[in-house]
């Protein structure tokens, strides 16, 4: 049997927060294996100042309500925060998760950062695609370290998740610090960065099959382009939902769910 799972991402934008709590509780009932967000201060689309929430705090909100179902952001930005402060933020966040003292359930997801209208409106440098991966890469060894000296520590060892496929720096990052590498790619591109991917790895000497890959479904029918994925080493696969009804997609996650189930 082969393990995949699937995860939803709740676009925190135009719709009130009501309707996202009440998605999450319907979401998890239905089985779904991780509950995403994002993490930005303005909707992506639609209205572009229209209702929308702050991403890390909500997470706060979903590892209290939640019981099972892993979460976190798809990504967070690595801009946004000072690295210490985060890594502090991310243990708490795993602790509120864990249950009858078991361990958390937060995805650490996490890139370096491209909505400039979040930069500009609330004050951030914005820099270049460059100056922001670096960033990222020298956060991510802060993070970690961080990680080492909280007081308690976290209750697992926090999966990482990097999204991106920048060749030449992105998937260097990967190699160093993923244990999940969500793609953005359809299965031409994933392939081949894919194999880029393992020359980074045995660059650093990881095994690239240590590191999870994540995707979207493809364009056309969920079974085929879900089953071409896992042939491609895809496990984890994520649907993007939005409101104002994030209903509207409920047949699409409960066939994906039972696309899952079937392998």
């Amino acid at each position: 049997m082969t393990q995949v799972r699937i995860g939803v991402q709740i676009a925190p934008q135009h719709a009130s927060y009501q309707q996202i709590r009440d998605t999450v509780v319907e979401l998890e009932q239905l089985g779904v294996d991780v509950l995403f967000n994002w993490d930005h201060f303005y909707p992506l689309s639609g209205e572009p100042d229209g209702l929308h929430f702050e991403g890390w705090t909500m997470l706060a909100a979903w590892a209290e309500q939640t019981t099972h179902v892993e979460f976190g952001c798809l990504v967070t930005c690595n801009s946004y925060r000072n690295p210490e402060l985060l890594a502090d933020m991310a243990r708490s966040v795993d602790h509120i998760s864990a249950r009858d003292g078991g361990t958390g359930r937060l995805i650490f997801g996490i890139g370096s950062g491209w909505f400039e209208r979040d930069y500009d409106e609330y004050g951030y440098e914005f820099g270049t695609a460059g100056s922001r991966l670096d960033a990222l890469a020298e956060s991510l060894p802060r993070i970690e370290e961080r990680w080492t000296k909280l007081n308690p520590a976290p209750t697992r060892d926090i999966p990482v998740l990097i999204g991106g496929g920048g060749e030449k720096k992105t998937l260097r990052i990967v190699a160093k610090h993923a244990d999940i590498w969500h793609s953005f790619s359809d299965l031409e591109t994933l392939n081949r960065k894919k194999a880029i991917l393992a020359q980074h790895c045995e660059a650093v000497g990881r095994d690239v099959n240590e590191i999870t890959l994540s995707s979207t479904f493809g364009k056309g029918d969920l079974a085929a382009s879900g089953d071409a994925l896992v042939e491609a080493g895809v496990r984890l696969f994520t649907i993007g939902i939005s409101g104002p009804d994030y209903r509207k997609d409920l047949d699409t996650i409960k066939a994906a769910l039972a696309w899952r189930d079937a392998l």
